[in-house]
């Protein structure tokens, strides 16, 4: 079983108690809160930044795994080579703007890219704004250059890019899908050609298909392709499982 808290704060929970817990518990800045009634989620500080943490361990088709932008709390993630499904834990207070903290598997390539998922969220009360993604990207800092396609916990699915190092997030498309954690379960895919990075979905079963238009984004090779997730809160774990997942060194094989 996957441990849901920082490793030192486990350890005073099982020999302190709670009031340990409490007095050592991270110090979330405000700005990383999430968005409430009476609180509004805005950009880091400009120059703000937290280095990421890198584990070069192989786990299933994936590389290696990194909590890109040191999330306050380290994730954590499995594969299952019997039902082919990955589980990813992450904290994370979001996955924009122009920086990001989440777990992420990643696999290093150069050339075209084929990018697919099934994504379910295993917890009904996670935020709404949690978000299963399908990255491409230049780095493992935390202000990389990227295109990503995200699944949200309340079912909004995007395509968005980082055009430059440092920059903010811009939303190519968007359209709402239904409620994560039905059946079938909602199948997301990215594709990379040249320059141009499509968004594909499938909602209710139905072949994959494209929506919206590609952006238009230049990476360096070689890069890096991978999934994962992001609770949008900047200290509490939750989690997201990736299941089918198709991952192609060519264009069109997106299914």
């Amino acid at each position: 079983m996957r441990s849901t808290l920082y490793p030192a704060l486990a350890a005073l929970v099982l020999g302190s108690g709670l009031p340990a817990l409490l007095a050592q518990a991270p110090d979330v800045p405000a700005w990383a809160e999430p968005g409430s009634a009476t609180h509004t989620q805005v950009p880091p500080p400009a120059d703000f930044h937290r280095p990421s943490r890198t584990s070069a361990a192989p786990i299933g088709l994936f590389d290696g795994q990194s909590d890109i932008g040191g999330a306050l709390v380290p994730g954590d993630s499995s594969y299952d080579p019997g039902t082919g499904r990955y589980a990813i834990d992450s904290a994370g207070y979001n996955i924009w703007y122009q920086r990001d903290e989440f777990r992420y598997l990643w696999k290093k390539v150069s050339g075209d890219v084929s990018l697919a998922a099934d994504i379910v969220f295993p917890n009904p009360g996670g935020y709404g704004d949690r978000k299963a993604v399908l990255v491409i990207r230049q780095d493992l800092e935390d202000d990389s250059k990227e295109a990503m396609v995200a699944l949200h916990g309340a079912g909004l699915i995007h395509l968005a890019e980082r055009p430059g190092k440092g920059a903010d997030i811009q939303e190519t498309c968007r359209l709402q899908g239904g409620k994560p954690g039905g059946t079938p379960p909602e199948r997301l895919g990215i594709e990379k050609r040249g320059d141009t990075f499509t968004l594909y979905v499938s909602l209710r079963g139905e072949p994959m298909h494209q929506v919206g238009q590609p952006v238009v984004l230049h990476l360096d090779s070689p890069f890096y392709v991978g999934i994962g997730f992001c609770s949008h809160l900047p200290a509490t774990i939750d989690s997201a499982t990736l299941g089918k997942v198709v991952l192609a060194n060519s264009a069109g094989s997106v299914r």
